[in-house]
């Protein structure tokens, strides 16, 4: 893998810019190292994130909205205060009912993300 370094130790999302990353899908990348990533997304309604998987370990919080989230085939509405584990391998997605904020934790960190 190659090295990202770190982020800084303190990281005020006020002066991070959004990125967008689809239609109606924006993300900050909140802190990170090689072992593990923090990303804030923001979901207008309707917005997707679209079916997919990768091998990295992945928590997420919802912060704020609903979701229709699916993991491995299983779908459940989540909103605010709820969470989900999305185990390496296992195809999942969401979409956005309720504009919302959901807090996505990787391990180890998307290095994919880095590169956009």
């Amino acid at each position: 893998m190659e090295a990202f370094g770190a982020s800084k130790e303190f990281i005020k999302g006020a002066d991070l810019d959004w990125e967008v990353v689809g239609e109606g899908l924006k993300r900050k990348i909140m802190g990170y190292d090689d072992k593990i990533m923090l990303v804030k997304v923001h979901f207008e309604v309707g917005a997707v994130g679209q079916m997919h998987e990768h091998y990295h370990s992945q928590v997420t919080y919802v912060e704020s909205g609903s979701f229709d989230v699916t993991i491995d085939g299983k779908t459940q509405t989540l909103k605010g205060g709820d969470s989900f584990y999305i185990p390496p391998h296992a195809m999942h997605g969401a979409v956005c009912t309720e504009a919302g904020i959901l807090i996505d934790v990787f391990s180890p960190i998307r290095e994919d993300f880095m590169q956009s």
